[in-house]
Parts: structure tokens; sequence; C-alpha cells
């Protein structure tokens, strides 16, 4: 990640998220690219996932997707579970509706370059909503959601970046499951929500500024406080002194061994 002048630093919603959650993990991840082998099984989901998508842009784009269909039985059950619960969401055949499938949009916000994708961005005159597919086993719960950075990044950009109102403006999350129909969780905006998310955003940037240049002068991020719940899951708790009991030092120890130093990590939703 580079620091410099001439640069904006560009920071999507994952790294907001992490950032929040934990400064010194946005450090260990993101400015020392330390990471540990994936999982071989999580791969596989995000493999699923990522064909997911690309299907769901395929077809917006008018291309073909009968052989990809009839070679996946998972994907075939997907499509025809959104085509069963909201057939209105594979309608092509409305010009009154603008839609893209993974709309890309930017948005400065001090020294920083926010950006997001869009699986799939619907709208008309009055009115836009942003479509997220995913493929978790169940859905998230919906306060978790609420409060998550792709959530309100996604649609303060879209609102600081296009003629809409935020009371016009909503975002809906497609569940698509290995078994049963396809659930949604829709937010609607506001104004108030909007001005609320500017202000949290900005006082997160500048503690970001402010980390950065401590950082860049040899000192580190923040920790979050001992006992905290982010450093139990985390796979750099032994590295932050943060292991809490022998169970987790132990697997913690073992992930550390593993630590790679990527050239560059990519940041992936589904």
């Amino acid at each position: 990640m580079l620091s410099d002048e001439n640069y904006l630093i560009r920071i999507a919603q994952g790294q907001l998220n992490i950032l929040e959650k934990c400064p010194r993990q946005f450090q260990h991840t993101y400015l020392e690219q330390l990471y540990s082998p994936a999982d071989p099984k999580h791969e596989e989901k995000q493999l699923l996932g990522s064909r997911f998508h690309l299907l769901m842009q395929q077809r917006e784009m008018g291309l073909p997707i009968d052989n990809f269909l009839s070679a996946d039985a998972q994907l075939q059950a997907w499509i025809m579970g959104i085509a069963e619960v909201a057939p209105e969401i594979l309608e092509l055949a409305n010009t009154d509706i603008f839609r893209e499938s993974e709309q890309y949009r930017t948005l400065q916000v001090q020294d920083y370059l926010l950006t997001v994708v869009y699986d799939l961005l619907l709208a008309d005159n009055n009115q836009a909503q942003i479509l997220d597919w995913k493929t978790y086993p169940k859905p998230q719960n919906q306060t978790f959601l609420e409060r998550n950075w792709q959530t309100r990044l996604y649609l303060y950009v879209l609102a600081e970046t296009s003629q809409y109102a935020p009371e016009n403006i909503s975002m809906t999350y497609w569940f698509v499951q290995p078994e049963g129909k396809p659930k949604n969780i829709k937010f609607s905006y506001s104004t108030a929500q909007h001005e609320q998310i500017k202000k949290r955003l900005n006082q997160l940037l500048n503690k970001f500024s402010q980390w950065l240049t401590q950082y860049y002068a040899g000192g580190e991020f923040p920790q979050v406080p001992e006992g905290n719940q982010a450093c139990e899951s985390c796979q750099f708790a032994v590295r932050c002194d943060r292991a809490y009991a022998s169970s987790l030092n132990n697997s913690s120890s073992a992930t550390e061994n593993n630590l790679l130093d990527l050239a560059t990590i990519e940041e992936v939703s589904f």
C-alpha cells in the first residue's frame, strides 16, 4: 500500500471492516501482507461463488450460459431458485430500467479513493437498487449486515455519485443456498443515515491517516484490548500477544509458523 502525496490510497469495504474491527490486524494483513495458507474447503466455496457471480454477469451481458448450467447442478439450482422467488430480477426485456452487472464506482474522500463493485445495479428515473449475491450456507444476521461496511459504503457511494436522494436508494442481499429457496434481506436508506455514515467514515479515515503516519515513522497500528472477541478467531493472536487459551495458542502457533509473505492480497466478497 502506497503512502505518497501523489497517490490516492484505494480503500474498499473489506479493508474498512478490518480497520474498524482491529487496526493491528489491518497492519499485518494489508501493509505487511502476511497471510496464512488458504483452507482448501474455503477455496472451493470461493471458487463456486466466483463462478456464480461470473454466470450472473454473463447473463446480464446477453452471453449464453446454458453450457455452464448443464455442467453444474448447483449453479442451475441457484438460477432456478431466483427465477422462482424473484423472476423480475432476471427480466431483461424492460428497457425502462437501467441495469448493469459488476458496476465499478469510486469516490474520493480526503486522500483516499473509496471503491465499490455492485453485483447488479437496477435504476429508473425515480429510484436505484443495489443487488448483491451471497453464496453463504445461510443468511447472515440482519444487524450484522446493517453495521457492515459493505452495506454502509455501497449505499453511501451511490448517493454521493448519482442524482438519487438517499430515500430513493436501497440495497438487497440475495442469499442463494445449497438447499431451499433463495432468501433476501433489504435495506432502505435515508438522509439521516447518510450523514451518520459520512461522519463515521471521516472519523475512521482521520484515524487511519494518523496510524499510517505513525507506522511509516517506525510505529505500529493500535491493538484491541486484551480479551476482545476479535482475537478469538484471528490468525495473528500469537503475534499480537492476544492468545487467550492453550487451544488458541496451539492453533495460532501453527498458523503463525506458516504465514506467507504475499506480493498481493485480493479482496473477494461472497
